[in-house]
């Protein structure tokens, strides 16, 4: 009998229950700085959650769409955090 599957389960509740929390956060924050903050905790949750039923379900085709939520998780906060500085995005 493996630990594994009962670990796994604890960390998709773990990164789901995170998950939540961050999106009360963005939807009640403060300020746009906390908003994109946690958006971009957000995108960071939801790699994480993918590559961990990725595992779960002994699957590699999950790590593929991880890597692209990563990429474009990446280059959304970086794109918004230069539009909320400057007003816009390319120069």
């Amino acid at each position: 009998m493996s630990i594994l599957p009962y670990a796994l389960g604890l960390c998709l509740v773990a990164i789901t229950l995170s998950m939540f929390l961050c999106l009360i956060r963005l939807v009640m924050g403060p300020s746009i700085v906390d908003r994109l903050l946690a958006l971009d905790t957000l995108f960071l949750n939801a790699t994480c959650l993918i590559i961990i039923l990725g595992i779960y379900w002994a699957s590699t085709s999950l790590f593929e769409g991880a890597l692209l939520v990563a990429m474009l998780g990446f280059v959304s906060t970086a794109a918004l955090a230069r539009y909320f500085t400057t007003g816009h995005v390319v120069d």
